[in-house]
């Protein structure tokens, strides 16, 4: 009986352990997608400016020089 009360001990332990790393990763994360998302608002932003302001076509859109 000692022993089984000792191996789920360590599993407990070892699942805590677990949960702990897997929390920590699911934070780092959160805070990439945040930076990202602001990122993404920014450029976002930008483009609505320039776009706004009569700015330039994106260089796809643009007729080569030789036409």
């Amino acid at each position: 009986m000692e022993h089984r009360l000792v191996e789920l001990e360590i599993r407990l332990g070892l699942a805590e352990n677990l949960v702990d790393e897997l929390n920590l990763t699911v934070y780092r994360q959160q805070q990439q997608l945040d930076l990202l998302q602001q990122q993404l608002r920014h450029l976002h932003r930008q483009l609505e400016e320039g776009l706004a302001a009569g700015g330039r076509r994106h260089a796809s859109e643009e007729i080569p020089p030789h036409y």
